[in-house]
Parts: C-alpha cells; sequence; structure tokens
C-alpha cells in the first residue's frame, strides 16, 4: 500500500514536470530581479508564433537565475537559445502551439 501511494506520487510529479510549460533555471532566492517583461502576442490561424526575448546587462552583472512563466497554461515551451545563468546575456525563445498565441512574464535575476 505504501510503495503503491509513493509510486503514485513520484509518477504525478514527473508527470506534471513534463507537461509544464514554464522554464525555471537557476537560483532566484536572495536574487535581484533585473530585467521583467511581458511577452504577449496574439494567435495567427495555422501558424506557430516563435519571438525571441534578449536581455543583456548593462553592467555586466552575471545572471543567477531566469524565470519564463506561461501565464496561459498553453502548449507553448521557452527555451535558453544563448548566453543564460553564468552570463550576462540571455537570449530566450518563445514557440506556441499552432494556432495559439503567447503570454508569458519573463524574469531574470542577479
Amino acid at each position: 500500500m505504501r510503495s503503491l501511494l509513493l509510486l503514485s506520487f513520484v509518477a504525478a510529479v514527473v508527470l506534471s514536470s513534463c507537461l509544464a510549460s514554464d522554464l525555471n533555471v537557476g537560483r532566484v532566492y536572495n536574487a535581484r530581479i533585473v530585467f521583467r517583461k511581458k511577452a504577449n502576442y496574439h494567435a495567427i490561424p495555422l501558424k506557430k508564433r516563435v519571438k525571441e526575448v534578449f536581455y543583456a546587462d548593462p553592467h555586466q552583472q552575471i545572471l543567477r537565475g531566469i524565470i519564463a512563466k506561461d501565464l496561459d497554461h498553453s502548449e507553448s515551451n521557452a527555451t535558453i537559445t544563448a548566453g543564460g545563468v553564468g552570463f550576462s546575456f540571455a537570449n530566450i525563445r518563445l514557440k506556441s502551439a499552432r494556432g495559439h498565441g503567447l503570454n508569458y512574464q519573463i524574469e531574470m535575476f542577479v
């Protein structure tokens, strides 16, 4: 009984992490936010929306954490294509599902 409960809990955690479309990289605790942007792009029928969000710190501070949260909980995804944690810049690629828009809140921490 106990092993079945543990197995179902692990399966739920793995499934929720696989289906999540949010991007959480690095540590954001005790970090200062330096960039916040809401990326909201409307849907185009039968097309995938692909947008790039770029940030470069003017003071060359190293990024400690990046969060890209999907506010619509859709099937879109966010990936880091350049820089990121450990660099002073980051390029995030947002890609929607076909026929859907993008609605992300992007935050970067130093």
